[in-house]
């Protein structure tokens, strides 16, 4: 094995002085191979193949760089310290150190968490202390104790936080908890965003303290915490405690009240959606928002709300957003009353389906709703909208029949070809279906 070991340092060697790290790669993959083993009298081979991975880490391109730091990791500890003086060495090519602070992530060792954390406390570059955070909280338990020093200090309490938020083991939450009350919102914020991933009884009281925070973006997080706490709700009166936020003078914490609504499932919480949504003054994203929201709730009475914004408002757009989510139910037991407010607006003539040029798009979105939902008592319904002359509409009306009850809508198709008593533009529409068929 020593002979094919020294063959293959020789070829490494040959690839290097040529420059053609590509095949270098290989020689050093092969002979990590080979070196998979205790034996003493390979260490010196083990430092040959080092040098050679740093002069590919060094010199190569991006994806050289890549498979060459899986070779260094093989390496084990050794590779420590040179990727630390990469690391420290502040004229080195930024991508370079940024390769260093990737690969010493990997390795779960004191030196490691040490240089990592000094990069933090001492580093103007934002991309690398981010990535030294990012490295850090891939480390796991082991960073936790150098992590939760650097709480203690204002210039690296933020990527403190953000580690630690990697980490996520119950092992983070008492130092986390300990800055919940910080100075900084923005340290504050994402504090809670690390927290709201832990199902601990510690933490939901916290969120509810920080939804009343002077910070908009502490209340959000809050906010989108809660939201993730559904099986919470009736014990905490989540509802009526999240509800108010839907008012908040920040218009992205209004949209994350909307959404963390939405997840706690309820009557209540539906109705509260509604009747934000029909006030005159509630701005354009939020109704759009809460549009939303009343479908992700899942209730029967989501969708009767829906069907009343429906009648209560003029915009165009709204009405849009409506008939788009109407078709994109999931639910089983929601998708027919989904379809049958679909199925009345068509067979009623709403007016929104005869505003111009908007009916179109609002025809076409309620055929492919129709489609999705797959409720067959639409069949009859989007043959006769084969008679609307937009061709847009017809193609919609056509795709959605293919998707319900095809032999049956084929069926009554063929039907209509020699029926003299239906109108011209429906005659052509059907002569339209057939031949897309």
């Amino acid at each position: 094995m020593v002979n094919q070991i020294n063959q293959l340092l020789v070829q490494a060697q040959a690839a290097s002085d040529a420059a053609d790290w590509s095949l270098l790669i290989q020689y050093l993959q092969k002979l990590m191979l080979k070196l998979d083993s205790n034996h003493p009298k390979l260490d010196q081979n083990r430092q040959d193949v080092l040098e050679l991975a740093l002069s590919i880490l060094e010199m190569g391109d991006f994806q050289q760089r890549w498979d060459i730091a899986k070779v260094l990791r093989q390496l084990g500890n050794i590779a420590i310290p040179p990727l630390i003086d990469i690391l420290e060495d502040e004229e080195a090519e930024e991508d370079l150190r940024w390769y260093a602070v990737r690969t010493l992530g990997e390795f779960q060792h004191p030196d490691a968490i040490v240089s990592l954390v000094e990069l933090l406390k001492t580093s103007e570059n934002q991309e690398l202390k981010a990535m030294a955070a990012s490295a850090l909280g891939q480390m796991g338990t082991a960073a936790i104790t150098a992590l939760t020093a650097l709480l203690a200090e204002e210039k690296t309490k933020l990527l403190a936080v953000r580690s630690l938020a990697y980490i996520r083991t119950q092992e983070t939450i008492t130092p986390l908890l300990s800055i919940v009350q910080d100075a900084q919102a923005v340290v504050r914020s994402a504090t809670l965003e690390a927290l709201s991933s832990f199902h601990d009884q510690r933490v939901p009281q916290v969120l509810l303290n920080a939804l009343d925070d002077v910070a908009a973006t502490v209340r959000g997080a809050a906010v989108q915490g809660l939201g993730f706490r559904p099986d919470l709700s009736t014990e905490l009166d989540l509802v009526t405690r999240l509800q108010p936020r839907l008012y908040d003078f920040n218009l992205e914490v209004c949209c994350a009240a909307a959404i963390a609504l939405s997840r706690m499932g309820t009557d209540a919480a539906a109705q509260h959606l509604f009747e934000v949504l029909v006030l005159p003054n509630t701005p354009l994203k939020l109704q759009l928002e809460i549009i939303r929201a009343l479908v992700w709730g899942e209730t029967l009475s989501g969708l009767s709300y829906l069907q009343q914004a429906l009648n209560q408002t003029t915009s165009e757009t709204l009405w849009q957003e409506i008939i788009t989510v109407l078709g994109q139910v999931q639910k089983p037991q929601l998708m027919k009353p989904a379809a049958e407010i679909l199925l009345n607006i068509l067979q009623l003539q709403h007016p929104i389906t005869v505003v111009n040029p908007l009916g179109a798009n609002i025809k076409s979105a309620i055929a492919l709703g129709l489609g999705q939902l797959g409720n067959n008592q639409a069949v009859e319904p989007l043959i006769l909208l084969l008679a609307d002359t937009n061709q847009i509409v017809r193609l919609h009306a056509i795709a959605a029949l293919k998707k319900l009850d095809a032999e049956v809508a084929y069926q009554q198709l063929q039907r209509l070809v020699h029926n003299s008593t239906i109108t011209p533009d429906l005659q052509q529409g059907v002569a339209i279906a057939l031949a897309e068929w």
